[in-house]
C-alpha cells in the first residue's frame, strides 16, 4: 500500500468526513451508555502540517490543508457546528504544545482517531486499526497513556469480524480506506454485510472518493440492498465540467442516530460555499433506504 495519508491531511475531504464524524459522536453521545469507536483505517492518528509532505523521491509536494482546514481557520460567520469543530482543532494544538492553537493557521490537524478520543467520555470506547506498521506504531505512540484506547496492527475489514460485536452493544464504525484499488469499494461492501450480519444494530460511516460519478451510484444502489436506513451526504468542490480530478466526496452512515439528518443539512452550503475550488461546487444529503 502506497498511500500516506500525510500528503492530504486537512484538506477538504478530511474537513468533510471529520465535521460529520464529530455530529455522528455527538448524536450517538445523547444516550448515556457508552459505545465501541471502531477506526478500520486509522493512520498515524494525527499531522503535523508544518512539515511539509515528501513524496518516495524525495521531492516535496504542496500540502492540501489550505485549501481545506486553511480556508475555515478564523472564518466569521460558520456557525455553531463548525465552531465546535474548530474548537476541537484548537484543544488537538494545544496538546500538541502551540498554547492557545495557532490564530493565523493550523500547525497541527488530528486524524478521525484524535478527533473521537478528544470528543470520548469515560464509558466510550475506542479501537484504532492500521495495517502499515510504521503507521501503527505512531497511532500507539500518539495514545500510549490513554486509558480505554487500543491499537491494532491489523486489516481494517478483518477487524469488522474480529471485534464485532462489542461487549457495549453500541458502536460507531468509521470505514475510511485509501481507495488505492478499483475493488476497494466491493470491498467495502463486503465489509458491511459482515459488519451487518455480526452486528445488525451498528453505526456505520463509510468515507469515499466522487472521481466518477457512476462509480459512485453503483455504490449506492449496491448499499440499497442492504436494506438498512441508509443516510448519505456528499460535497463537490467544483462541477462535472471541471478539470479537477477528485470533485468531491461522500460519507454514508448506516443506522444513522435519530435526527441526524436535521443536524448534518445545515452545515453542508456552508462548507460548499467555503471550500469550493472551481465553479459548480454543491452539497447536499439524501436517504439511499429511508429511517422504517
Amino acid at each position: 500500500m502506497n498511500y500516506r495519508h500525510h500528503y492530504h491531511a486537512g484538506n477538504y475531504a478530511d474537513v468533510f468526513k471529520h465535521v460529520l464524524l464529530l455530529l455522528l459522536v455527538r448524536g450517538l453521545q445523547r444516550k448515556e451508555k457508552g459505545f465501541l469507536y471502531l477506526d478500520t483505517h486509522a493512520g498515524r492518528g494525527g499531522y503535523d502540517l508544518s512539515v511539509a509532505p515528501v513524496l518516495p523521491d524525495g521531492r516535496q509536494r504542496a500540502p492540501e490543508w489550505p485549501a481545506g482546514i486553511g480556508r475555515l481557520w478564523g472564518r466569521p460567520g460558520l456557525g455553531p457546528v463548525l465552531e465546535d469543530f474548530l474548537g476541537l482543532l484548537r484543544r488537538y494544538e494545544e496538546r500538541k504544545g502551540v498554547a492557545g492553537g495557532s490564530p493565523a493557521a493550523p500547525s497541527h490537524y488530528p486524524g478521525s482517531p484524535w478527533i473521537v478520543r478528544l470528543l470520548a467520555r469515560p464509558q466510550d470506547r475506542l479501537a484504532l486499526c492500521e495495517l502499515r506498521e510504521d503507521d501503527a506504531e505512531a497511532l500507539s505512540h500518539e495514545f500510549r497513556d490513554a486509558e480505554r484506547v487500543v491499537v491494532r496492527v491489523m486489516d481494517g475489514y478483518t477487524a469488522l469480524k474480529a471485534m464485532l460485536p462489542p461487549p457495549e452493544r453500541r458502536a460507531l464504525v468509521l470505514i475510511d480506506p485509501p481507495f488505492e484499488s478499483k475493488g476497494e469499494f466491493g470491498a467495502v461492501l463486503g465489509g458491511l454485510r459482515e459488519a451487518l450480519r455480526r452486528f445488525p444494530g451498528g453505526t456505520y460511516a463509510v468515507w469515499y472518493p466522487v472521481t466518477e460519478r457512476a462509480r459512485a451510484d453503483e455504490f449506492h444502489r449496491e448499499v440499497t440492498e442492504l436494506a438498512v436506513p441508509a443516510l448519505v451526504a456528499e460535497l463537490a468542490v467544483a462541477g462535472e465540467g471541471s478539470a479537477v480530478r477528485m470533485k468531491g466526496c461522500g460519507v454514508l452512515v448506516l443506522n444513522p442516530p435519530w435526527r441526524i439528518e436535521g443536524e448534518i443539512r445545515p452545515v453542508l452550503p456552508v462548507l460548499a460555499d467555503a471550500l469550493r475550488a472551481d465553479a459548480g461546487a454543491s452539497a447536499r444529503a439524501w436517504w439511499l433506504v429511508p429511517e422504517r
